[in-house]
């Protein structure tokens, strides 16, 4: 059920759906004592071990050490942050979790860990959320990473495969925290997590982006090698890990962006190693150098088969600005490997500096979109950059039949009915009675209805998600 609790902030209608009532009262008595046992305790070690920034976010948020917070007493407790909270059910999708980061949003499960796993429990709680990443936010170079890791995390792609790894660890986790799953269930759950993780092959930018995060918001070391402080949340968070991370028996090494991401993780189990960063504009420099590697800022060949592989919803930038936002199913390459034409299947949806064209949502491209991408053949200027002039001149005119040559063996013909431009640079080509064909191969024929044909010479930019996900999601 989508939550109803008042806010000092506003919640986009497309992460609406992710946001529960806390329901206080379910909190049982037992429950509160949960609360109170890790929290004094983790309060007492923690307050001479921790980096500074934790002991004071919780004098200057608030938050009680006798019983667990309100979702509004927990707004109250970030606004002077620039942060709000949200109350959620548990795991939720990693682009969608950095999305509410990145707008300076706390999504905190309103689950709270079982007596049994008191010491530390893979599933998302509300003492890791409320009383593990909601103090140290009170610093401002801390806050002002974590939203710009939610900017970037936000548009990572995963695979099909690391999709299927979430679902799972989501599974088995639940369980874990469910009284009424049997041993034999948990067990099963985590025979199908390791199954899926071994179906995993190499790396994708989220997995990095979820590498790193691990490694320092989640489960960062700060200052020395010799005495770090900690400042991860799921150190922050776990009664047994704050002590055991400070013991010889975890090897401490210093914070390097390439290490971390080359470093992967298991939740089920107490990590054997941990990173030290020495200051928190370290972590900035880490989350500004990743982002130049990542397919939203790339763009080209490489970016577009991050998409592909994803098999999500995505989104294409055309180097006229125009942005192609659904499911990318297929792509056509030239003998040099070029991709010149792509696919998308199911609905689709075309937009202008994250805004939806007028006409071009899902309702108009319900089963998928495609188009080719590249100059004019022979010809030097951008057909995106072309004047009515220079259309006259090429023999592109409204209303008559066009046949563009395009570089890649593009073919595209049929009769021209609009040109779309915005800020001077064509968006689209709107046709009717068009056929598409590379090296005589029909990629797409209609006698009737308008074909709507992408125009860039290049692909700038992909990444996961929506360009405009108030209307795409809604």
């Amino acid at each position: 059920m989508q939550a109803t609790t008042k806010t000092n902030f506003v919640i986009p209608k497309h992460l609406q759906p992710y946001v529960v009532e806390q329901n206080y009262d379910k909190y049982t008595e037992v429950d509160q004592q949960v609360w109170r046992h890790v929290l004094h305790r983790n309060y007492n070690f923690l307050k001479d071990v921790a980096h500074p920034a934790y002991v004071d976010g919780l004098r200057k948020t608030g938050i009680s050490l006798d019983h667990i917070p309100r979702v509004e007493e927990m707004n109250q407790c970030l606004q002077p942050s620039g942060w709000g909270a949200v109350t959620i059910d548990g795991f939720i999708p990693a682009v969608v979790f950095f999305d509410f980061q990145s707008r300076g949003i706390l999504p905190i499960a309103t689950d709270i860990r079982k007596p049994e796993h008191i010491d530390y429990t893979p599933a998302p709680d509300i003492i890791h959320e409320a009383a593990g990443h909601a103090p140290i936010l009170s610093d401002k170079w801390y806050a002002d990473y974590v939203k710009r890791f939610g900017r970037i995390g936000s548009k990572a792609f995963a695979t099909r495969e690391e999709h299927e790894v979430f679902e799972a660890i989501r599974s088995y986790s639940k369980l874990m925290e469910d009284p009424k799953a049997t041993q034999e269930e948990v067990q099963l759950a985590k025979e199908i997590l390791d199954a899926k993780q071994s179906a995993v092959t190499g790396v994708s930018e989220a997995e990095e982006i979820a590498r790193l995060y691990w490694w320092t918001v989640e489960y960062g070391l700060f200052g020395k090698i010799e005495q770090p402080l900690l400042y991860g949340a799921g150190l922050l968070s776990s009664i047994e890990e704050s002590r055991h991370c400070l013991t010889d028996a975890v090897i401490k090494r210093p914070f390097s962006l390439e290490e971390t991401i080359s470093t992967a993780f298991d939740i089920t189990k107490m990590q054997p190693q941990l990173f030290v960063c020495e200051s928190f504009d370290q972590l900035l420099d880490s989350v500004e150098r990743f982002k130049y590697r990542m397919a939203f800022h790339t763009g080209g060949k490489v970016a577009m088969e991050k998409a592909l592989r994803s098999g999500a919803t995505s989104t294409v930038v055309y180097s006229s600005g125009l942005q192609v936002t659904g499911t990318l199913e297929s792509m056509v390459y030239t003998e040099n490997s070029e991709i010149v034409f792509f696919r998308t299947e199911g609905p689709t949806a075309l937009a202008w500096n994250n805004q939806e064209l007028n006409g071009h949502g899902k309702s108009t491209h319900t089963d998928g979109f495609s188009s080719p991408i590249g100059r004019l053949q022979g010809v030097s200027l951008p057909l995106e950059l072309f004047t009515d002039g220079d259309l006259e001149a090429h023999g592109i005119r409204m209303k008559e039949h066009v046949n563009l040559v395009l570089e890649g063996g593009i073919t595209v013909e049929g009769r021209l009915e609009e040109i779309v431009r915005q800020e001077g640079k064509i968006l689209l080509l709107s046709f009717n009675q068009c056929k598409i064909s590379h090296h005589g191969r029909t990629l797409f024929q209609s006698d009737q209805g308008t074909y709507d044909m992408a125009v860039g010479e290049r692909i700038v930019s992909t990444f996961a998600g929506a360009a405009d996900p108030e209307r795409f999601f809604e």
